[in-house]
């Protein structure tokens, strides 16, 4: 079983005391550089997660040698912990949007 971490790094651009401010976000950037696609790209990921998880069960279940169970059980904490913190940003923007709707202006 080989399971490779990658790091991850902040870009320059929005490292907490650094002093330099994200550039506001215009219509040109595109998909890639708003919110919305980044919350896109990552529900993405996380249904991939899943649909990968559900196949390597279903592999295991009709006994195929050439999937393990240890990749299958790794697969599936991944889709599980990816769903989780799906959850987690979903109910934080809902109380967000809550707490906004509750201001009085």
């Amino acid at each position: 079983m080989d399971l490779k971490l990658n790091p991850v790094s902040m870009p320059t651009t929005i490292r907490p005391n650094t002093g330099v401010r994200p550039a506001a976000s215009t219509a040109s950037e595109g998909v890639g550089g708003s919110f919305s696609g980044a919350l896109k790209s990552a529900l993405s990921s996380v249904s991939a997660a899943q649909n990968e998880s559900t196949r390597l069960q279903q592999e295991v279940q009709m006994e195929n040698p050439k999937v393990s169970l240890e990749e299958t059980m790794v697969a599936i904490q991944k889709a599980q912990i990816g769903f989780q913190a799906t959850l987690h940003v979903r109910n934080r923007m809902v109380q967000a949007y809550t707490d906004i709707m509750n201001m009085q202006v």
